[in-house]
């Protein structure tokens, strides 16, 4: 039985060369998110920096915390986690914008 369980743990991890390259694509991302900041873009400059930030945390969130290859009930944790993450935001911006 715990024989499985390594084997289970083995058959998905990602390898060093994936790692490595979602590190090196994580630090070009940073990059870029650095980039975008000294750049211009007017009311479109948060946005941009947002998608890159859920971009990353999307890959880390999948590979480095393998929640890919993990049991279901660990992801809808995470889904009622982000839904009640969304929720504090939209009402606390609700809260500013209309005082």
């Amino acid at each position: 039985m715990n024989n499985e369980k390594l084997q289970h743990s083995e058959d998905h991890s990602p390898g060093y060369g994936m790692n490595v390259l979602i590190w090196m694509s994580l630090l070009g991302l940073t990059a870029l998110t650095v980039a975008i900041a000294g750049i211009d873009l007017g009311n479109y400059t948060l946005f941009v920096a947002m998608v890159i930030a859920a971009i990353k945390s999307i890959l880390v969130i999948n590979v480095f915390m393998h929640i890919k290859f993990d049991d279901l009930i660990f992801k809808v944790f995470l889904l009622v986690t982000l839904t009640i993450l969304a929720v504090v935001f939209i009402l606390t911006a609700f809260d500013v914008f209309y005082r």
